[in-house]
């Protein structure tokens, strides 16, 4: 297929899978006659795959790791389990920083709503030396 029809099947955008072969991720496939990139279906299954890792948040190298993995190029599941902790720890993380803004912002809103001086409790938060991250709410 060609790599418009490998982007409509997998969702992953015609520069992102050039990309993926600039880096090797992805084997370049053969070419037609005329040229064109001829992708098989093995090369549909790993970009999916790529696509897939990187959608929970895997970083380039780390899925160069999972991808020698499921090539039976590279250690047992444990490498696996460990990067997961990992990733999850950060993933955590920033669920936790989420809060903490989701937090902040909900109490400035509600002070713009009640509050009627003249200084807006938003833009005071926003020129004050600290960053709204860096208030208790």
């Amino acid at each position: 297929m060609k790599i418009g029809r490998l982007s409509e099947r997998t969702g992953v955008k015609v520069e992102t899978i050039r990309y993926y072969e600039r880096i090797g991720l992805l084997a370049a496939p053969p070419r037609t006659p005329g040229g064109y990139r001829d992708y098989d279906d093995a090369a549909r299954r790993r970009l999916r795959f790529i696509r897939r890792a990187r959608e929970l948040g895997f970083t380039l190298d780390e899925v160069r790791t999972l991808l020698a993995l499921a090539d039976g190029e590279a250690g047992p599941c444990a490498v696996v389990e460990a990067m997961t902790r990992r990733h999850l720890a950060d993933v955590r993380t920033k669920i936790a920083d989420l809060g903490r803004l989701e937090a902040t912002l909900d109490d400035l809103a509600r002070r713009c709503a009640t509050e009627s001086d003249l200084r807006c409790p938003m833009i005071e938060a926003l020129l004050d030396d600290r960053t709204p991250l860096d208030r208790e709410p």
